[in-house]
């Protein structure tokens, strides 16, 4: 077969695997839940099926008990899984399966007359005392290894009287069964192991990827590694001399909330701000943060641009265009846009749901150009206004009065020049 029917056979074969383990799954399972469902029902069908060896060398052996001892595991482990899937509960399910892995092992060593002519079946145990880690949690785990080593104490002093009233098993077959035991308990508790860490891997991917949405991708590595140092609640601040500042405010938003469905009012913003996102990240802009209905991102943070008024001038035009042609569209988005340049700082705050946010005059004559703007217009600070006249069309504006700041002189944006 070629390699890429093998890519093939194998994508196929992977999807149906997963969609076997996930079937004692809820839709509303958390993912902790649902990896342990999934590993516990492999883990269980692993099992199972190894067991089939074990039973069909026992009856050609003639040792029907002992072969119904792993036959009855396969029994119970059938009539778990259908019930899992059927009910989804997952706490019996666990229980049963621990509980049988760990005891079956050793009911069938001591048939079978100990240690030695057993070859060390209940190894098998093992898979309880590693997995209880993984299918309960560490602290939970506990009792059940304690409860391995007490089988593995008792089967020692039972060994001898075990032993001596016991038939053994041809000497070729014990050694067969040596290996197997062995063999089979390693790749079982490898094949856990394997799982276990990928599924911790790709939880660590999917949080660290998350963080990464959250906050800009310099701080997510800082914070990061504050906690890897122990850190965890050390302040990340950084002054930054010079950047631009944008808030976009969708207008008349209130009385359309007061009258949409949830679902349309969260399904526009959703739409609304899923754009802006995409714009920002087009011009290398940073989000901040949305509040209600309003959009605030930062041009030059948390890595320094010289062009960072001039690409904030980009995605504000480019919101008023994308605005214009939502209304062609029949959705009622008008924006009023406020903008200026300068200091900052910015850091995180907060221990659980933190932020990356923003503090400083600049900040705050962003905010009231955009509260004192009007529909369809790009409001610019003072400082702004000077900055992007060279580069672009800057006409300005009647002189208002802002709280903290008395009377200023904004401009507003036009265009690029020609």
């Amino acid at each position: 077969m070629t390699t890429p029917g093998l890519y093939v056979v194998g994508t196929v074969a992977g999807a149906m695997l997963a969609r076997y383990a996930s079937m004692g799954c809820r839709p509303d399972d958390d993912a902790g839940i649902a990896v342990r469902k999934r590993a516990l029902t492999i883990a269980t069908t692993t099992v199972a099926s190894l067991a089939f060896a074990w039973v069909l060398t026992y009856l050609a052996l003639d040792r029907p008990v002992a072969a119904a001892i792993p036959a009855t595991y396969q029994a119970i482990a059938a009539v778990g899984l259908i019930g899992l899937w059927r009910t989804k509960r997952f706490d019996l399910f666990r229980s049963v399966q621990l509980s049988l892995m760990l005891v079956l092992p050793f009911v069938l060593q001591w048939v079978l007359g100990g240690f030695v002519n057993a070859s060390a079946v209940s190894l098998w145990g093992l898979v309880t005392a590693f997995g209880a880690v993984y299918f309960l949690d560490a602290r939970r785990a506990v009792p059940w290894f304690l409860a391995f080593l007490a089988l593995v104490v008792v089967s020692g002093l039972l060994d001898g009287r075990l032993a001596a009233t016991a038939v053994p098993l041809p000497d070729e077959v014990r050694i067969a069964f040596f290996v197997a035991n062995i063999g089979a308990v390693s790749v079982v508790a490898y094949l856990l192991l394997q799982y276990f860490v990928r599924e911790l891997e790709a939880a660590r991917a999917a949080s660290d990827a998350l963080l990464h949405d959250i906050l800009p991708d310099t701080i997510a590595h800082q914070l990061k590694a504050a906690d890897a140092s122990g850190n965890r609640g050390a302040v990340i601040a950084d002054a930054h001399p010079d950047v631009t500042v944008l808030f976009a405010d969708v207008v008349e938003f209130t009385p359309f909330a007061e009258r949409a469905a949830p679902d349309d009012l969260v399904g526009l913003l959703d739409r609304v701000f899923s754009a802006f996102d995409d714009v920002i990240d087009a011009h290398g802009l940073e989000k901040i943060k949305t509040i209600g209905d309003s959009y605030m991102a930062a041009s030059g943070l948390p890595v320094a641009r010289e062009d960072h008024a001039e690409a904030a001038a980009q995605v504000a035009l480019a919101m008023l265009d994308l605005a214009e042609e939502w209304r062609a569209q029949g959705m009622p988005i008008r924006l009023r846009i406020g903008m200026e340049s300068g200091p900052v700082v910015a850091g995180v705050i907060g221990r659980r749901k933190f932020v990356y946010d923003l503090w400083g005059d600049t900040v705050n004559t962003a905010s009231r150009m955009e509260s004192h703007g009007e529909p369809d217009v790009i409001q610019l600070g003072p400082r702004l206004a000077r900055r992007l006249a060279a580069a672009f069309q800057v006409e300005d504006r009647e002189a208002i009065q802002v709280k903290g700041k008395g009377w200023i002189t904004p401009g507003r944006l036009m265009g690029p020049r020609a």
